[in-house]
Parts: C-alpha cells; structure tokens; sequence
C-alpha cells in the first residue's frame, strides 16, 4: 500500500530550525506513513535549495507569503493526504501513530496538534493552554499546531488562500465542525514570544485576530504585524 502522506514546510531563510523539524519527521519514514517531502520557499537567500536536494525533498520556489506557499505545495503533493508543518515545529514522539489512526477514520475530518513551546516557564504554558483551548473551543488553531488533511477534503474546502496573513484562520473557517485535536504534541519556536513579551505578543495576535474575524483585509493586517517576520505568529 502506498505512503498515504505528503508533508509540506513553507520556508524563509528558516535554515536554523529546519533541522529539527525534519528530523522528527523520521519516526513517520520508519512507519512507511510519508511518501514525500515538499519545500516551498519563499524566496530564501540561504541555502535551502541545496539543503532540499540533500534531504531527497522537492523544491519549489514561489512568490513569498505562506498561504501562497503552501497552496503551491499542496498543488505538487502526490499523496492522498496531506501534512503542513511549519519549519520551526518539531513534531514530539508518538506523532506517527495518532496521524496513522486519524488517516484511517477517514478523509472526512482534518486534524491538529496541541501546541507546546519550547521554552520552560508559566508563561509558556499559559499561552500555549490558550491557543489549545481556543482550538478545542473554537476550532481556530493557527499553524504553528501543523495541519493534517485529506486531499479531498482540502480540494472540497477550496485549499488555502494565497493571502499575506491569517492563512491558518480563513483554512479552519472553512474547516468548521470538521477539525479535530489529535493527541499528539507539536513543540514550536517561543523566540519570538520571548523578544516581545509573552502577553504583549498573544495581545497582539488576538487582537489580529478579532479585526481578521471583523473583516480587515489580510493585505493591512501584514502590513501592520510586520513585513519582516515573515508573517509568522
């Protein structure tokens, strides 16, 4: 039976964290779960290219902006699911299994993972239990908690929008009533929390947020977050 999954990590200049995201992803090789790699940058000045090739990943190039990135992706993926992972988030062990046994429920239902930081600290689980609360109660993860869906189901909802920002949220809208939690953890990077502030930085992505959900343009919403981070929460 064919590996039923294609994994696909946007990228932008991420060479520094990309490695252990990849890394974890051998526990799905060793279990004959992933067909493909897939890279899809956006427009790295780094040495991913040469970097995918050593990996056997493809490689695409495409305009910058994750949703964009990752629809390019999910257009060259050949398997019949697919998973989208950051390149700063590090899939923790037993992710395999709960991945294989939500595949065999059936293409109907796409799932995430709980979220966890890579810091130590109240903080850090405190933002971390609101973003899982958030996506049990709301069904609104962000991308940084991974995506894993059918093909069919990501074709049937119409895939991501290539928008600068709020990718993750406009794909879980679209998604409502048909995501689930997995029980598994993705470990994702907290330097950014920790640069700005834990609240001072989950202020700011609620209130991102709250204007996305009230019908700001996703254009003036990046423009605002700051172009320089690439758009990543």
């Amino acid at each position: 039976m064919p590996a039923p999954l294609s994994v696909i990590i946007p990228t932008f200049n991420a060479l520094p964290r990309l490695g252990q995201s990849v890394a974890a992803l051998a526990e799905g090789l060793d279990t004959g779960l992933i067909a493909e790699l897939i890279i899809s940058d956006g427009g790295s000045v780094d040495a991913i290219e040469t970097v995918a090739d050593e990996l056997g990943a493809a490689f695409l190039r495409d305009a910058k902006g994750r949703g964009q990135q990752l629809g390019a992706g999910a257009a060259m993926a050949r398997a019949e699911w697919l998973l989208f992972l950051h390149a700063d988030t590090v899939l923790q062990p037993g992710w395999a299994g709960a991945v294989a046994a939500h595949i065999a429920r059936g293409p109907n239902r796409a799932a995430c993972f709980r979220l966890r930081f890579d810091a130590p600290g109240l903080m850090a689980r405190l933002v971390a239990g609101g973003a899982n609360l958030r996506s049990r109660a709301f069904g609104l993860p962000y991308g940084d908690q991974a995506l894993l869906i059918s093909r069919k189901l990501y074709t049937e909802i119409g895939g991501y929008k290539p928008i600068p920002l709020m990718e993750d949220v406009a794909i879980a809208r679209a998604l409502r009533g048909r995501l689930t939690m997995l029980p598994a953890t993705a470990l994702t990077a907290a330097d950014k929390y920790q640069r700005q502030g834990w609240l001072r930085r989950a202020a700011r992505n609620l209130w991102l947020l709250a204007r996305y959900l009230c019908g700001a343009k996703p254009e003036n919403l990046a423009a605002a977050y700051a172009p320089s981070e690439n758009c990543k929460r």
